[in-house]
């Protein structure tokens, strides 16, 4: 049984559709008025995590992410820049699809931009102002949290801090205040967009635009919906707020939260210096899978210190399976398989959806991985393993690669001797180096095949070589 962490209980709680056939879940999407940084993409790659292992459960998946088009910020540098609004977020919004692709996070099946879902938002204002729960002043409409008595129990709001009509204004609180938020703003410069509404010109406030988009597609109540912390307060309990006051339906489910990313044990900021997109990373020469293994080798609720020496550690654990599979396919076994070996890939198995299962614990899920690979070589090394351990073996990490991915490109196939002369050549020079224990020429011609992007590896059945 899937178990998740529900932040509107605050337990752990089991998991299953509201249906009992089809997952209805929203995911926060990007800003876009600049590029995303890892911090964020260590939110959707959780939330990709989290599809691709409830896929796994033989449920059918409706992901929907918005994609906000239309803030104080993005309004701001647009006219800055004299440019209009899709022109100023379409870049923006290509790149972060980009990067997804880049560290193999799976595209949510619907993407809503918030500026084609207008008319959506416009209904519910209507709704709330007719039920009482919204009110206009100066020409934009406001959410009365008066009238919604559960305001703030997403993130346990002392109801004392209340302050009944101090109007919030902005698409992101300066202070953590529990006011009266914006619905529907009016323009204050005339370069800003607008919407006509029957209550007045203007724009939609950022809250209000989750809201209809995740019912447009979703329904009245949602399975899931996923963000960071940071996303709990306002943002979420004003979603919950304006959606349940308009439809007096429950609005979500399960709510989950991952925790924030540090680097180098510090608040990521441009003037700190530690402030890094995937862009800037790779650019740096780090390969993006490394950066994806370091991103989820730390369960989603717990804090995550990224550090240059933990991303070099990933990739030096994405180079051990690397090898091993290395190993694995240039092994010449024989027909059958070891009963002790089936029982340790049943074993890997069973903690690999254990782990995943208990709140998308993918540090147990890589422990299994390891643990599996550590045993197999040594099977290997004492000649015990046979052709159908090998096979199963394959078999159980396409499932990891379907769940994780996060495999590096397996050469499976075993180089024939004549492929490559003059690779061919060197390593037999090496080996007569070898033999005659030469050892200070046998390290040279190593790394100069190391140099050309050749990997060798000394096995029973004599020595095996693979691109890097």
């Amino acid at each position: 049984m899937l178990r998740l962490m529900n932040t509107l209980s605050g337990t752990l709680e089991n998991f299953e559709p509201m249906d009992g056939t089809t997952v209805r879940m929203y995911t926060c999407g990007p800003t876009v008025y600049n590029y995303v940084h890892i911090g964020n993409l260590r939110t959707y790659i959780y939330e990709d995590v989290l599809r691709r292992h409830l896929l796994s459960k033989g449920w059918k998946l409706v992901h929907v992410m918005n994609i906000t088009d239309i803030d104080d910020k993005i309004i701001k540098r647009s006219i800055e820049l004299g440019v209009d609004l899709r022109s100023f977020t379409a870049p923006y919004t290509a790149a972060f699809f980009e990067d997804c692709a880049t560290i193999r996070i799976q595209r949510p099946d619907i993407v809503t931009p918030a500026t084609e879902h207008i008319p959506e938002m416009i209904a519910i204002v209507e709704k709330l102002l007719e039920g009482g729960y919204a009110y206009r002043e100066s020409d934009s409409i406001y959410f009365r949290i008066s009238r919604f008595p559960t305001y703030g129990r997403l993130s346990r709001l002392d109801k004392r801090e209340l302050k009944i009509g101090a109007r919030i204004d902005a698409d992101e609180y300066e202070k953590e205040e529990p006011s009266d938020f914006v619905l529907w703003k009016a323009p204050k410069d005339e370069r800003e967009p607008r919407w006509e509404a029957p209550f007045g010109a203007g724009r939609p406030g950022w809250h209000l635009e989750c809201s209809a988009m995740a019912m447009k597609y979703l329904g009245a109540t949602l399975d899931i919906h996923c963000g960071a912390v940071d996303n709990i307060f306002p943002h979420h309990d004003n979603e919950i707020a304006q959606s349940e006051a308009a439809t007096h339906k429950p609005f979500v489910r399960f709510w989950l939260h991952g925790e924030h990313l540090l680097v180098e044990g510090e608040k990521m900021a441009k003037s700190k210096g530690n402030f890094f997109t995937l862009k800037d990373l790779i650019e740096r020469g780090h390969d993006p899978l490394a950066i994806r293994y370091l991103l989820i080798s730390i369960p989603y609720r717990k804090q995550l210190n990224f550090t240059f020496d933990s991303l070099a550690a990933a990739g030096a654990a994405l180079d051990r399976i690397k090898d091993f599979f290395f190993r694995l396919g240039a092994a010449k076994l024989t027909p059958g398989s070891n009963p002790g070996l089936a029982l340790l890939i049943a074993g890997a198995r069973e903690q690999f959806e254990a782990g995943l299962d208990d709140d998308l614990n993918t540090a147990e899920a890589l422990a299994a991985i390891f643990k599996l690979i550590r045993e197999s070589n040594i099977a290997l090394t004492d000649g015990l393993m046979r052709e159908d351990d090998r096979a199963e073996i394959l078999k159980w990490f396409e499932l990891v690669e379907e769940r994780l991915a996060i495999l590096p490109p397996m050469e499976h196939r075993v180089r024939d001797d004549g492929e490559d002369g003059e690779i061919n050549s060197l390593i037999e020079r090496r080996n007569e180096a070898r033999r005659n224990r030469e050892f200070a020429m046998s390290d040279q011609i190593r790394q100069e095949l190391l140099d050309r992007g050749i990997v060798i590896e000394d096995t029973r059945e004599g020595t095996r070589w693979r691109r890097k």
